[in-house]
């Protein structure tokens, strides 16, 4: 588990969901970092324009159009990345479809539509993926990106919760069982807080009204950047986002308390009351609008988070700990010490006092009558 990834610079990735969003921003930082790029989408359009972008910057490239929820045509991907590259070194599942609206309200075949992509896609991505990379004599990276809603459900969004619920306990026991057969092979979970991309635009909405999603919202630029690490660097997860983070952690410890409140304020907060009505660019079973890695729809945006850049510096973080926990205990004992050192000295002087009051009635005792003190 420790031998190390290629820098990007020597790598031939494939990307599914290449054409938007996180999939599209994550194409242009590795093209700009040197990888050749195989990209996958269901849009030929969108995909033959990415990639005229990528290799007018001169970048190496090959596009497939395909759909991740049809297993032949995932395996026939792979194929043209090990005809035109030799193979490829990562494979980042990250082609996704959305569904706002309540279970009850969503018809089983739109569910059964959204696993197809998000669930099978991945679980059809990652079988090619583990059969290119078990051959390689080099280590190589299988990326499936997942979302903060698998650790948390959310109101509303609960077929796309159930989805990433599936993915994470899919790629959990394909991790552990490859550090078995093939522990060449680093497998990552990504786990995005809610992003500025065309998600709510492309997602089937039952809701009646425009949908959003609560915030904080982050740049996507953030979840590219913690995928590509984990392309270089092996990584269990990576949580994109603090705030997702505490959403999630806040339902795993308090559930009492953390379900009712989700239950009242999810669908009041997943509510668009700046849009004027729902967008129809819904991708579930057809390509949505693509080759826009952000809305612009948000009205503050995260581009920094001191949460994730932590997962990805280990040592800096554990040092920087290390370090604040030593001058905590320094400044406590150093406290404790000055505490001590007041009350002795208290002590002392109430002591002092005792005694100079003890050795004043002696001498009263003592003079003679009459004497004036």
């Amino acid at each position: 588990m420790t031998r190390a990834l290629k820098p990007l610079a020597e790598q031939v990735i494939v990307i599914t969901g290449a054409t938007s969003g996180v999939g599209l921003a994550t194409a242009r930082a590795a093209a700009e970092r040197g990888a050749a790029l195989v990209l996958v989408a269901r849009n030929e359009t969108a995909l033959a324009v990415l990639g005229e972008e990528l290799l007018a910057k001169g970048a190496r490239v090959e596009a497939v159009a395909a759909d991740v929820g049809d297993q032949v045509q995932i395996q026939a991907a792979a194929a043209v990345a090990e005809a035109t590259f030799g193979g490829f070194d990562t494979w980042i599942n990250d082609a996704g479809a959305a569904i706002y609206g309540r279970i009850e309200d969503t018809p089983v075949a739109d569910q059964r539509a959204l696993f197809e992509t998000n669930y099978w896609g991945v679980v059809y991505g990652s079988l090619a993926a583990v059969e290119g990379l078990k051959t390689r004599s080099t280590p190589g990276a299988l990326i499936n990106v997942g979302s903060v809603l698998s650790d948390q459900a959310l109101p509303i969004q609960g077929v796309y919760s159930a989805a990433k619920h599936a993915v994470k306990g899919f790629t959990n026991a394909l991790r552990m069982e490859l550090i078995r057969s093939h522990p060449k092979i680093s497998v990552t979970l990504i786990k995005p807080s809610v992003l500025d991309t065309p998600y709510k635009e492309h997602a089937r909405n039952y809701t009646g009204h425009p949908a959003s999603s609560p915030p904080p919202v982050y740049d996507p630029a953030l979840a590219a950047e913690a995928i590509l690490y984990a392309a270089e660097h092996r990584t269990r997860e990576i949580t994109v986002g603090g705030g997702g983070a505490a959403f999630a952690l806040f339902g795993q410890l308090i559930p009492s308390l953390a379900e009712p409140l989700f239950a009242w304020a999810a669908p009041l907060l997943q509510r668009d009351r700046a849009a004027g009505h729902a967008r129809d660019s819904e991708n579930l079973r057809r390509p949505g609008r693509d080759l826009s890695e952000r809305t612009g729809a948000y009205p503050f945006v995260r581009r920094t988070s001191w949460y994730t850049r932590a997962q990805m510096n280990p040592e800096l973080t554990a040092g920087l700990l290390a370090a604040g926990g030593t001058f905590l205990w320094l400044a406590l004992t150093t406290r404790r010490a000055l505490k001590v050192a007041h009350i002795k000295a208290v002590v002392r002087a109430h002591e002092r006092e005792k005694q100079r009051a003890r050795e004043a009635k002696v001498l009263a005792r003592h003079r003679p009558k009459g004497t004036r003190s």
